[in-house]
């Protein structure tokens, strides 16, 4: 016969929020780093494409 679980008590269930929150933390923290770096140039662990804009200047012929 099946029998209920017990119920988890409100400390396990905080302590197990609080270590998902702390994982997606450092995730975001990383990202954000990556993020920073690879917008100032300065990245050496990732290598993305970028792309050069020229600015073209139009001279009128009179």
């Amino acid at each position: 016969m099946a029998v209920p679980k017990k119920r988890t008590s409100f400390s396990k269930k905080r302590i197990r929020k609080n270590i998902w929150k702390k994982k997606a933390y450092g995730a975001a923290l990383k990202a954000f780093a990556l993020a920073k770096s690879l917008s100032t140039g300065h990245s050496n662990s990732f290598f993305a494409k970028t792309i050069k804009y020229e600015i073209f200047t139009q001279k009128t012929i009179l």
